[in-house]
């Protein structure tokens, strides 16, 4: 901290103190938008480098020095160099996007950095892919990440799960704008939250607990609400419908107007889903605005409700479905946030407050039946039981984040943060039935002290944080990675960066793991924190002039201390959370990105996960044997997807795969179904503009008509069309 504190003070002092003749400018791309940490040299007649510099978050820089002649370039992966002779006045140099361009993230390091310069594995969906995709729901965009797979209990808006890395389906961190979505435990049901009004997805692989704390062992998603940014009013609007009474419609305007931008969207779908009993219904309303308050200093509102209800039939592929159940959520997100930069300094304060409240309920009793699949029966029939359960979860999130850079003479430009995270997690369990409640709460402390040293071609950060968890007790989680640019520049051999990361993550237990009063399921408030170890390393090419990269990344991770219930007693039946299990996932990711002509591009992934099940949660069950795969994560998995774009029109065709994986009917069926085959599904998207303000769409889901089943019991939707009208003013 003393080290993080002498660095400010030394940067303030030597802008205060510098008097001696200077170069000063600005780095956009194409369309005006600051490039953060683009590389800028002053570079004499003679072609040596007289003096070199990052720009900043707003992409501008400043020399001390100048030459008597000599010229300043910049100069970024993934974008065209820029260079102007430095007598010219206000110099703004413009950084052309490459065919194959560099995305500049937050979510890697909390401060703004290109993709490139940061060791963790990142793939960013950007307004315009989300809006080619025509995407529902975020759980589909995600499906082509690599290191991903998306498990889907049926149809829209049933349950839906993402592992990541052979990890649980509750070890990925959510954030809409910086406010953590998860449910204190990790806990994440992708089935609610669409891609309305998204300004872009990033999604970081790797443990990152040393920046987010828990929740995070394999990853961060995080979602940023769309911003006004045109002067005059934009006004979307869009509609469409089809196969299984699908309706979608949305309506949003955004702009801004001096210092203040706005945004703010409404949507709605609804959907049958094909199955009885298993309709879909969500609503969503979002927004944001922002004001400039002057001398570097904004101040930012967001704010995202989601409404769902879906029937939930069951495992409809070994009997019948179940008439009446329904599972219903309201969520909402909150949040302020203050920002000022000054000088060498920036600091944010922000404070965030996700609610859910959710509903499991089934009160009428349905005929018993006995379960059955091709050659398999089960030697008893299945009952329905009665339940309604009720559960309102709060998370209250304040942060405050500090980031100084310096630049020591030719040592490199430091960027050192100092960040402190407090969350109040407040719950409310309740079974109608029994008329019982169980009120939860805990309070949780982090502090994260970051450091990011950058030359041109090296780019180190080491972190660690300390964590108070008032579930667990303290924790200490660092974090360190390097990328290396081995070779720079474009040409048919482009730019060659070798990266690796090396870190600890933690996950809290849930609520219902720590305070369950129920016998059956008792909680323990003795529960260790999940752990993970995480290593992977690799090596990213850019080929063709820019027009072609791809990345291959090995990971090796090993998950202990992972929660699951233990046998107490059989008469009567009790059992209780314990820490038991213990697995292990390595593996490497291939993933690569190509503009073959203007207009046409295509991103291809493979992921292999050789996952392996080292103490068992379960030592009675099959499927979690020791030296088992991890359950329901394929070893084989990937995705291709093909777009072309251009003038009037667009076409979009995507195909996510996996291979076979271990599942269970959990039907007691005999003999067993103890594995999952694998699948591929493809879908097509189009869209063409037939007037300047209209467009009219389409898109087929499972364009081959693939059965299987998302999960064993749980049918895929037979193939859909859906066709629509988008007008944009």
């Amino acid at each position: 901290m003393l080290f993080f504190s002498a660095g400010i003070s030394l940067v303030l002092s030597l802008a205060a103190a510098s008097d001696s003749p200077s170069i000063s400018g600005l780095v956009v791309d194409s369309s005006g938008r600051p490039v953060p940490r683009a590389i800028v040299q002053v570079v004499t007649t003679g072609g040596a480098i007289a003096a070199s510099t990052f720009s900043d978050a707003a992409g501008a820089f400043r020399f001390t020095i100048a030459p008597d002649d000599c010229r300043v370039q910049a100069a970024l992966p993934g974008f065209q160099t820029a260079a102007a002779p430095c007598s010219t006045s206000a110099l703004r140099l413009v950084l052309g996007v490459a065919p194959v361009a560099e995305d500049i993230v937050v979510s890697a390091t909390r401060t703004d950095a290109p993709a490139g310069q940061v060791a963790a594995s990142v793939t960013v969906f950007d307004a315009a892919e989300i809006d080619r995709r025509q995407q529902p729901l975020l759980a589909d965009l995600l499906r082509e990440a690599p290191g991903t797979t998306v498990v889907r209990v049926g149809g829209l808006g049933t349950v839906t799960s993402l592992f990541v890395r052979g990890g649980e389906s509750n070890y990925t961190k959510v954030l809409l704008d910086g406010i953590p979505l998860n449910e204190p435990g990790g806990a994440f049901n992708l089935s609610n939250v669409t891609t309305e009004n998204l300004d872009r997805v990033e999604f970081v692989r790797g443990a990152d607990s040393a920046l987010y704390g828990s929740d995070a062992m394999t990853g961060v998603i995080q979602l940023f609400t769309r911003r006004g940014r045109a002067a005059r009013p934009e006004v979307r609007m869009g509609i469409e419908g089809g196969t299984f009474s699908t309706v979608r419609g949305s309506s949003g305007v955004s702009g801004k107007t001096g210092r203040f931008d706005y945004s703010a969207d409404a949507a709605g779908l609804t959907t049958d889903n094909e199955a009885p009993n298993n309709r879909f219904r969500n609503a969503t309303v979002s927004g944001s605005a922002g004001a400039d308050l002057g001398h570097g200093a904004t101040l930012r509102f967001v704010g995202r409700v989601e409404r769902g209800r879906t029937g939930v039939p069951g495992q409809t592929a070994f009997g019948r479905p179940d008439l009446d159940a329904f599972f219903e959520r309201h969520d909402d997100v909150w949040g302020v946030s203050f920002d000022q930069a000054a000088g060498a300094l920036h600091q944010r304060a922000s404070y965030g407050l996700a609610r859910s409240h959710q509903a499991s309920t089934n009160l009428t009793l349905d005929r018993p039946y006995t379960p059955s699949f091709g050659g398999s029966t089960a030697p008893f029939q299945f009952s329905d039981f009665l339940y309604d359960s009720r559960t309102d979860l709060r998370r209250h999130h304040v942060s405050y984040q500090a980031d100084g850079t310096w630049a020591p003479g030719h040592a490199g430009t430091h960027v050192d943060t100092a960040l402190v995270d407090w969350e109040g997690e407040r719950a409310t369990l309740r079974d109608a039935l029994a008329g019982t409640t169980v009120p939860a709460s805990r309070d949780n402390v982090g502090l994260t002290l970051q450091h990011q040293a950058m030359w041109s071609h090296v780019f180190i950060t080491a972190g660690v944080r300390l964590e108070r968890n008032a579930s667990f007790g303290r924790a200490t989680v660092p974090l360190g990675s390097a990328a290396w640019y081995a070779r720079s520049g474009g040409g048919a051999l482009g730019a060659t960066r070798l990266h690796a990361s090396a870190g600890r993550a933690i996950k809290e237990p849930t609520i219902l793991q720590s305070y369950s009063p129920n016998p059956g399921f008792l909680g323990n408030p003795d529960l260790l924190p999940e752990r993970t170890r995480a290593v992977d390393a690799g090596v990213e090419q850019r080929l063709a002039g820019d027009r072609l990269k791809i990345d291959l990344t090995w990971f090796d991770n090993r998950y202990r201390n992972i929660i699951s219930t233990r046998t107490l007693s059989f008469i009567p039946f009790r059992s209780q959370y314990f820490n038991i299990g213990l697995t292990r996932a390595r593996g490497a990711e291939l993933s690569g990105d190509v503009a073959l002509v203007t207009g046409l591009r295509a991103k291809a992934g493979y992921t292999f996960t050789n996952s392996e099940i080292l103490t068992s949660t379960s030592d009675f069950s099959p499927v979690f044997q020791v030296g088992n795969a991890a359950f329901r994560r394929p070893r084989h998995s990937g995705f291709v997807d093909v777009a072309w774009n251009r003038g009037r029109g667009s076409v979009d065709l995507a195909g996510s795969m996996a291979g076979r994986r271990v599942d269970s009917d959990f039907s007691a069926l005999v003999p067993p179904l103890l594995s999952n085959d694998g699948y591929v599904q493809w879908d097509l998207r189009g869209a063409w503009r037939v007037a300047p303000a209209f467009s009219v769409t389409a898109a087929i889901d499972n364009l081959t008509d693939s059965h299987r089943m998302e999960p064993l019991g749980y049918p895929v939707l037979d193939r859909a069309v859906r066709l629509g009208l988008r007008a944009r003013f």
